[in-house]
């Protein structure tokens, strides 16, 4: 475990820039053939980067229907399966509960609650990887932007307006590809640099 100090936003934000995934590097899986050839390429991993987006919810006792959309990422890239308001294909579905997957994110509490609740989903072997830091101050927590702050000296800006936007649109913005997947590539990113050299 990395004990660590809780840097200032001030701080972070002084940083150089991270390195994002560019448009490029990102596949958002919109039919079955974009989702046999995802599916196939994510196979061999025994470690991805994950991250869900949900539709947010703007009225008091308003429950959440998401997760709406699903990210993936390795080393070079990452894929985007919307999931809109229907169900989740069986092949994403058993890809994410595949013995012997890692699907390691950031407070992945409330996506293992989701996908359990809306799709069924629950044999999931998910790495909170703010657990393998421990803050002096025991009460903060690390995220992504602290992660990759202590890990790479770098600032990974993450966008309040995507954050809250539409996620159950099938057809995702550029910005909201570009947010989504590096949520779930820098997953990946700072999994690996918390491997033994």
């Amino acid at each position: 475990m990395k004990i660590t100090r809780h840097l200032p936003k001030e701080e972070i934000k002084a940083l150089p820039p991270f390195a994002a995934l560019g448009l490029a590097q990102i596949t958002l899986v919109r039919d079955d053939a974009a989702l046999a050839a995802a599916i196939d390429a994510l196979q061999g991993h025994a470690v991805l980067g994950f991250d869900t987006e949900s539709r947010p919810t703007f009225h008091k006792g308003q429950q959440p229907t998401g997760p709406h959309l699903v990210q993936l990422a390795s080393a070079d890239h990452a894929w985007l399966f919307p999931l809109g308001e229907g169900p989740m294909p069986a092949p994403l579905a058993q890809l994410l509960s595949r013995p012997g997957l890692t699907l390691a994110g950031f407070d992945l509490s409330s996506d293992r609650a989701h996908l359990k609740n809306r799709f069924g989903v629950t044999d999931l072997n998910l790495l909170d990887l703010g657990n393998l830091f421990q803050c002096e101050d025991k009460r903060l927590t690390i995220g992504a932007v602290q992660a990759v702050a202590q890990l790479f000296g770098q600032y990974f800006r993450k966008s309040k307006k995507q954050s809250t936007s539409n996620w159950s649109l099938r057809e995702l913005s550029d910005a909201q590809q570009l947010y989504a997947a590096n949520d779930a590539w820098v997953a990946w990113r700072v999994w690996r640099a918390l491997q033994p050299a």
